[in-house]
């Protein structure tokens, strides 16, 4: 099982962070509308979900495991699937029925290593994800990118929702864009 290093920094200037990026010759990776689905365990396990998500170039199946909300507290394990639909369907079979289907837009540029996901999700503002191979990695990105400390969280995409915007997420089953 890999353990995420990853940290998030909310409500960014999209535009000033890509212009920050550029002038540090940060490589642009790409630009996906990304599509998921969302699964509990029967019985519903706390902290720990099934993803299926479509990022536009793969497909991945992943466990999702937050034993705590620090940079270095998710646990995941992911594989390559060959189809969304088809995994879904599969998913179905085994038992597991979708809590949610949820978009988003993601831009990712890569910067001494690190990856940095500029995320859109619908109902809130934009934030980044800051992922790297080690907590210092991630750290000196966010300071070469002159991030406001007071921005940065280690929460979880659901708990931004519900801890920072008082979204319940697991009441809205289809989470899209207008």
């Amino acid at each position: 099982m890999h353990t995420e290093i990853e940290e998030r920094a909310l409500e960014v200037d999209k535009e000033k962070l890509i212009k920050k990026l550029e002038e540090l010759k940060a490589t642009f990776v790409g630009e996906w509308f990304q599509k998921r689905y969302v699964y509990d365990f029967n019985p519903v396990r706390e902290n720990e979900w099934i993803r299926l998500r479509d990022t536009g170039k793969s497909v991945t199946l992943t466990y999702k495991n937050v034993e705590e909300n620090s940079i270095d507290g998710t646990k995941e394990l992911e594989i390559e699937v060959s189809s969304f639909e088809d995994t879904n369907q599969m998913l179905n079979i085994l038992g597991y029925t979708r809590r949610a289907y949820q978009e988003n837009k993601r831009i990712r540029y890569i910067l001494n290593d690190v990856e940095i996901d500029i995320d859109s999700w619908p109902l809130i503002p934009t934030y980044v994800e800051f992922e790297g191979k080690d907590i210092e990695s991630v750290k000196e990105v966010e300071k070469l990118l002159e991030i406001d400390e007071e921005k940065i969280t280690s929460l979880n995409c659901q708990s931004i929702y519900e801890q920072i915007y008082n979204i319940n997420v697991n009441d809205i089953k289809d989470l899209k864009f207008e």
